[in-house]
């Protein structure tokens, strides 16, 4: 009896799944704004806090930062920092950070294509990104394989349709596009398959207005409309430590000037390139990320930026990334504490050093995510997708994370537990020894109750045998293969692919814009 309910709750199900009978009562979650549930985890004392940010200050007045590039340091001299020009470093006093850490916005609204995707970037929200930055691409069927313009598109098209990825990145690098034209087409790709908030390089002033003028003639918008408002960002890694080069410092001043997010990342891992431990690395990462926020802020005081962390440590018999590891959720935790210190929204890194899609990549890249959350980060960067420390993105990957980073958005929603929820009527309904499958509770609500799994099976082990005893990477393969193969881009995006071209084609002819170096 109790088997014969529940194959029909299923097959009931199972209708509602495929659009037949039963599917205007479909679940319909809605991931594409979240506030974080969970109180703020701390891992140092509040006295701990004060002490880390009262010595990065101390390592930017004594020891300062090494800045390349001439027009930075003109620009933190004029704002009365010490600058020594024979070796480049740049000492700044507490009174200029404080100055800065006033005039930083707490809460940035980012322009999407689409006024749904709309984001508000501040403490208390949550936003996940696929992982980014990656030269190489993977999946079960073509292998490991260099970053290719097709993958890049294909990456995006993917992001497009999770709605919880919320802000686009740039997920590979097309090696197949020359360095002097593939900014034309990663933002090509963004603007006409996407319609979530966009990233641009800072690879030098003329790719960066490259970009800006892509946007504005993607969404219609005047010069003085793209600066009013913030409808792009890009990140900022310092080079740790305590070096701010080239192309990030005139990033830093490009993006400021035009009002578009700057995430400001210092990349410190414990035992390299930062102290070896974590409130040494913190500390060293907080005095980076304070100089160019700093920077940002003398160039245009309200400049929108976002406070960075990515530390984690190293293997210290090999020298590798590790990620996923208990340093490097402590390190996440710790830099929540020093954001809220500040006040200003952060971002925070996810990630995997493992070498596939396996159960060390799944472990640490969770350990990873829980770091973030409990955490209150704002913005999580490599939250699916990331393999090798960051030297690739695999797609069966990208949909498993998928499955993890929709649960936690479940976690987001509110739980009810009003006199109906509770179901006194129900248990009063069902007698001892029965069952709740045919309960006009549970009839009322089994279509909508429980999140369905993406990729998770949860059939017995006869049923899973039958069917080919696939693995849950291999059946991400067929998940990615059937939603690219279905792909619609939004109609707004597409429209605008006519006006880009004519721009890219332009420029082209014009021979393009190398980056800086």
């Amino acid at each position: 009896m109790v088997d014969d309910a529940a194959r029909n709750l299923r097959r009931e199900r199972r209708r509602g799944r495929t659009g037949e009978a039963g599917s205007e009562s479909s679940r319909r979650p809605d991931y594409r704004s979240l506030k974080n549930p969970f109180l703020p985890q701390p891992v140092f004392s509040a006295d701990h806090v004060a002490a880390i940010h009262d010595t990065a200050l101390r390592v930017l007045e004594k020891l300062g930062v090494k800045v390349l590039l001439p027009e930075a340091r003109l620009i933190l001299a004029r704002a009365g920092a010490l600058v020594d020009e024979d070796s480049q470093m740049v000492r700044l006093g507490r009174d200029i950070v404080a100055a800065a850490l006033a005039s930083a916005p707490k809460s940035i609204r980012a322009h999407a294509g689409d006024r749904a995707r709309d984001l508000m970037l501040e403490l208390g929200s949550m936003t996940f990104l696929a992982g980014s930055g990656a030269p190489n691409v993977t999946d079960l069927e073509r292998g490991r394989r260099p970053g290719t313009l097709a993958a890049f598109e294909d990456l995006i098209r993917l992001v497009q349709h999770f709605d919880v990825l919320h802000m686009l990145g740039p997920c590979i690098e097309p090696q197949d596009i020359d360095n002097r034209l593939r900014h034309y087409a990663v933002n090509r790709a963004q603007l006409t398959l996407s319609d979530k908030f966009p990233f641009i390089f800072a690879r030098g002033t003329p790719q960066v207005e490259d970009g800006f003028e892509m946007l504005r003639l993607a969404r219609g918008l005047s010069e003085d409309e793209f600066r009013s408002g913030a409808y792009c960002y890009t990140v900022i890694n310092t080079n740790s430590p305590r070096q701010l080069d080239i192309p990030m410092a005139q990033g830093i001043i490009d993006f400021a000037k035009a009002g578009q997010v700057l995430i400001i990342t210092p990349f410190c891992l414990a035992g390299a390139m930062a102290p070896i431990t974590v409130a040494g690395a913190l500390t060293l990462q907080h005095a980076e990320a304070l100089v160019g926020l700093t920077l940002a802020q003398i160039v245009r005081p309200g400049a929108p930026v976002v406070y960075g962390s990515f530390s984690s440590n190293v293997d210290m018999k090999s020298g590798a990334p590790a990620f996923g590891t208990p340093e490097h959720i402590k390190a996440t935790l710790g830099a929540g504490q020093l954001a809220r210190f500040t006040g200003l929204p952060w971002r925070s890194g996810g990630g995997s050093a493992a070498n596939i899609s396996d159960a060390q990549a799944a472990h640490e890249t969770q350990f990873a995510l829980w770091g973030s959350v409990l955490a209150g980060a704002t913005v999580c960067i490599h939250a699916a997708g990331w393999l090798e420390g960051g030297l690739s993105v695999s797609f069966e990957k990208l949909i498993t994370d998928i499955e993890a980073l929709q649960t936690v958005a479940e976690l987001c929603a509110a739980t009810p537990g009003d006199e109906d929820a509770i179901g006194f009527e129900a248990i009063a309904e069902v007698q001892p020894g029965g069952h709740f499958f045919s309960a006009g509770h549970t009839i009322a609500r089994y279509r909508t109750a429980f999140y369905e799994p993406l990729v998770a099976d949860w059939s017995n082990f006869g049923n899973w045998t039958q069917a080919g005893s696939r693995t849950a990477t291999e059946r991400a393969t067929g998940i990615w293969k059937r939603l690219l193969a279905d792909f619609r881009p939004p109609p707004s995006a597409a429209v605008t692919s006519d006006v880009l071209d004519e721009f890219i084609a332009r420029r082209t002819e014009e021979g393009g814009a190398a980056p800086v170096s």
